[in-house]
């Protein structure tokens, strides 16, 4: 089952996510509307990624490194740790969590793009639900899914305002988000950089166990 986590922008949109697919030859790509990635069956080639970039100038090519022949883009290398969930994350919660709904839509982008402003767009939240802690009225940390197989779904946008660190908020949104999957009957993974070490720390103390490296290539106009 896992073997799909060397490839897991293809196999989410060749299952779960199929509705979001765009395909060139033997790449798929998101819809760019909803996430800028695109993976192959095999290796992704100059022709596919062109045709790609015909409507998303900035994107990511998961896993084999793309065949861009030619074609006067620019490629760059983030080199990604993934980790799988196999237990569920025994924890108590002492904060109201809550699930975003559309309305909040609006709040969650500005949000994440004051923080973390990559890899979402305006239409990634339909990609899988997504919840926050709120104090005083405000969004003060998120985390969501993202990749869907019908069997795995990546957890993703574990974010936390940098008024608010050090309150074990990613803590406990990690472990519900994660809890949800399982209740889906699906395995939780993620990625992270290879040199965010504080997420990973905490990753690993939640029981995330690390199943190996993934390359994220970039893929810009």
């Amino acid at each position: 089952m896992y073997n799909k986590l060397d490839n897991p922008v293809y196999y989410s949109l060749n299952e779960f996510h199929q509705k979001f697919c765009f395909q060139f030859g033997e790449t798929k790509f998101y819809n760019p509307e909803i996430a800028a990635f695109g993976g192959s069956s095999s290796i992704s080639k100059e022709n596919e990624i062109t045709e790609y970039a015909k409507i998303c100038d900035d994107f990511l090519i998961f896993g084999t490194k793309p065949d861009i022949g030619n074609s006067k883009t620019e490629l760059s290398q983030l080199v990604c740790d993934q980790y799988i969930l196999e237990d569920k994350i025994e924890l108590d919660f002492n904060e109201e969590i809550i699930q975003l709904q559309k309305e909040h839509n609006e709040e969650l982008l500005q949000f994440i793009q004051a923080f973390y402003p990559y890899y979402f767009k305006k239409r990634t939240p339909e990609m899988g639900r997504y919840f926050g802690i709120f104090k005083d009225g405000k969004l003060v940390a998120v985390t969501g899914e993202r990749m869907q197989m019908n069997d795995l779904t990546e957890v993703s946008a574990v974010i936390t305002n940098t008024d608010y660190l050090g309150k074990g908020y990613a803590k406990q949104l990690v472990a519900f988000v994660s809890g949800k999957i399982f209740e889906d009957n699906k395995t939780p993974f993620l990625h992270v950089a290879e040199s965010n070490i504080g997420a990973k720390k905490l990753y690993e103390k939640l029981g995330f166990k690390l199943r190996g490296k993934i390359n994220l290539w970039g893929i810009k106009k």
